[in-house]
């Protein structure tokens, strides 16, 4: 068994994920649904190995022996690349890989919303990209990415963990650093990009302390700083970016964050009626208004004002209202993913209503 005959077969099926693991056939997660690949036989311990040992070289091979866990990087000519994460478990190895398509998408082919493009054209700040492991956030970064590609001249530095989408220069010249391979941690990368004369710096997790004090610094002093953070809602973000400094920290911070923060995009993925996934995206602007509730620790108060606030920003419901109205989800699928059922029940009779009555 060859793994380029399962990453083959991964992409003609459209299969976001694959699992590799010992006692199960391979495992193709498509539009959402883990569905066993009945045309494989059930990997044994040395099949995992092999599999393993076919895409890693020598030097990942070792990282792997000493640490127990490894992330990189493969090339499919023709089909894609695609990003592997491997592990130790009941002493045998584990490999999820992930697909990255060589075609990037763009801001509407992902159906984002159109406030992104404004956003991503800021000369300085920070914007925040959010979600659940597995929302699309790497995705919705390259389509950013893709958009100051082809509309602005910028300077633009990434660190990745690992490199997923390859971006060829058009407009902008973009320097893509693999966290291991080009660089020792996000934050040492951080602190030499700001000295290599950047437009836009690009964190692939803002995952600690250094990291993130590192990104406000950069965003303070004139760059556009995008990052990702594992987290599922704006108040959750606020108070994670908040939390992680020390108590004595904390009110600082927040009077920083009210003068760097741009915009924080969460989002959740959802099957299309038609096929596919689709994300709905909650966005909150950074106004004024909502500086206030950072500056007052009311992020828990935030939600409501958002659903009033207009001016691009909307909340986690209204986005998923949307994609009903639109005959993009279904309201079950929505109604399983919304952060307030009642809420969200109301905002589509709303827009029910509204059409009705026009």
């Amino acid at each position: 068994m060859h793994i380029d005959k399962i990453l083959k077969l991964m992409v003609e099926k459209g299969a976001s994920d694959l699992h590799l693991m010992v006692a199960s056939r391979p495992v193709m997660r498509i539009n959402g649904i883990l569905l066993p690949q009945e045309v494989f036989p059930v990997l044994t311990s040395e099949d995992t190995m092999s599999l393993l040992e076919q895409v890693a070289n020598n030097k990942l091979l070792i990282a792997f022996r000493n640490n127990l866990e490894l992330d990189f990087a493969y090339s499919l000519p023709r089909f894609g690349r695609f990003r592997f994460n491997v592990l130790q478990q009941r002493g045998t190895v584990s490999i999820a890989v992930r697909l990255v398509p060589f075609v990037i998408p763009t801001i509407d082919e992902l159906g984002l919303p159109e406030i992104c493009k404004e956003l991503v054209l800021k000369p300085q700040g920070l914007i925040l990209v959010t979600g659940s492991v597995g929302s699309g956030k790497s995705t919705t970064l390259a389509a950013l990415i893709n958009y100051l590609n082809e509309n602005v001249s910028r300077n633009i530095i990434t660190v990745e963990d690992p490199i997923e989408y390859i971006f060829q220069n058009k407009k902008c010249i973009i320097n893509q650093r693999d966290l291991g391979d080009d660089t020792k941690s996000f934050d040492t990368a951080l602190i030499h990009a700001l000295r290599h004369d950047p437009d836009v710096i690009v964190i692939g997790e803002l995952r600690d302390l250094p990291t993130i004090s590192t990104a406000i610094r950069a965003a303070e002093t004139g760059q556009l700083v995008i990052g990702t953070m594992h987290t599922n809602s704006t108040p959750q973000t606020l108070d994670r970016l908040i939390d992680i400094f020390p108590p004595e920290q904390q009110r600082q911070i927040r009077l920083q964050l009210c003068q760097v923060l741009n915009a924080v995009l969460s989002q959740r993925l959802l099957p299309r009626i038609n096929g596919g996934r689709v994300a709905a995206v909650e966005v909150m602007v950074c106004t004024s208004a909502i500086m206030r509730y950072i500056r007052e620790e009311k992020t828990h108060e935030l939600p409501g004002f958002m659903e009033l606030a207009g001016a691009g920003t909307q909340t986690m419901d209204q986005a998923l209202a949307n994609l009903v109205m639109a005959e993009v989800v279904t309201s079950e699928e929505a109604f399983m993913r919304c952060t307030q059922p009642e809420t969200l029940k109301r905002i589509i009779a709303d827009r029910k209503c509204s059409l009705v009555y026009r």
